[in-house]
């Protein structure tokens, strides 16, 4: 069996990454094809791998403004030519899944989420553009983009999703059934030292669906350190509204990131996650987490013992849960037993398990 993998874009390492380097440990001699990449900002092993960009990588200024491009990158994935592969493995969360495909092929994809742009957070991209010439273009740049999702949603045979949480986008959206997966935690970065200091973390891509934004209103009112790892191009709004306990560090390594889970007091996580790599990976250093109650927070967080929720996107919420936190004394080595179920061989098992499975009912069919 030759085997492809696809992946939207490599210009970023997050947890859609995590999941594509696993499957590129399951299936070495398989090639990564990828949109558009840019492999200073990922991992050395990404350097080594057999990669092949789409032509968007040859475009001028693509890698900083390949959003702008949006009408041409379904075409980008519809241009790889995977005849010569049986099995395909896509993971998606925005253009990947639609890459064309013979029916002697299969073809399952991970989904991380449903196109959000153009499903369930329309409206708000909607709404963050400033510039008036896109604002009245891009609704049907969208629309169009809208109408080729759904279609070529209908060209994977099997969907694996990250969450219940997706997989309930799925079906909405694409009117598929899949097979939930939870991504995987690399448990063995993590060595809970049982110190705790004062401060609280996020670590997370600084865009405006996180709602750090709720997260540093809470915490200047409450004049708590606040500690926020990761970039992204709301940053700046971002650093404006911190106060003198909030402080944004960018960009770090793995390893600075994992010394400041160890010595955090608790994670904050304000977002609606479709699943949510990071809450599990501080509670892999038993250390609990304070969610939004929504979302795949609610497959992640057990409520009064590995966390708690706060119910609304408010700081007012937020604080609440603050106050609540301080009252409930948290079990450090239970905390990261329950994270422990989400690692890496468990991923790799259930992956490989579902794959063979559907590569036998495709050849019982074709009996």
């Amino acid at each position: 069996m030759k085997i492809a993998l696809v992946h939207d874009y490599l210009n970023q390492y997050g947890g859609a990454e995590r999941v594509l380097e696993c499957f590129m440990d399951m299936f070495p001699e398989a090639p990564v094809y990828t949109i558009l990449s840019d492999l200073s900002k990922l991992p050395d092993r990404f350097s080594e791998a057999n990669i092949t960009n789409s032509f968007i990588q040859n475009v001028p200024f693509s890698r900083k403004h390949y959003k702008k491009m949006i009408s041409l990158l379904p075409h980008a994935v519809e241009s790889f030519d995977l005849r010569e592969y049986d099995v395909i493995l896509s993971s998606s969360s925005a253009f990947a899944k639609g890459i064309i495909t013979n029916p002697s092929q299969l073809h399952i994809c991970y989904c991380h989420t449903p196109m959000r742009y153009v499903w369930d957070l329309y409206h708000q991209y909607l709404a963050e553009i400033n510039n008036p010439i896109y604002k009245k273009v891009l609704p049907f740049v969208l629309h169009n983009l809208r109408n080729w999702d759904a279609i070529n949603s209908q060209r994977v045979d099997h969907y694996i999703a990250n969450s219940i949480n997706v997989s309930k986008r799925i079906k909405k959206y694409y009117n598929r059934e899949s097979h939930v997966i939870h991504p995987p935690v690399s448990f063995e970065r993590f060595d809970y030292a049982g110190d705790s200091g004062d401060y609280f973390l996020i670590v997370s891509r600084l865009i405006p669906y996180k709602r750090i934004d709720l997260v540093i209103e809470a915490f200047n009112l409450l004049k708590l350190p606040l500690v926020i790892i990761g970039d992204g191009y709301d940053r700046s709004r971002l650093q404006k509204l911190a106060g003198p306990t909030v402080q944004l560090m960018g960009y770090q390594s793995d390893e600075v990131i994992s010394k400041y889970y160890s010595n955090c007091k608790a994670f904050i996580l304000a977002g609606e996650e479709d699943f949510g790599i990071t809450p599990l990976e501080a509670q892999a250093n038993g250390k609990p987490v304070i969610a939004f109650g929504k979302g795949g927070a609610l497959e992640t967080v057990v409520d009064g013992k590995t966390g708690i929720f706060f119910p609304e996107p408010t700081a007012d919420s937020l604080i609440q849960a603050m106050n609540r936190f301080n009252s409930i004394s948290f079990n450090p080595h239970l905390i990261r037993n329950h994270a422990n179920q989400f690692n890496e061989l468990r991923f790799k098992e259930e992956i490989r398990s579902f794959i063979n499975s559907t590569i036998e009912i495709k050849e019982y069919s074709h009996v």
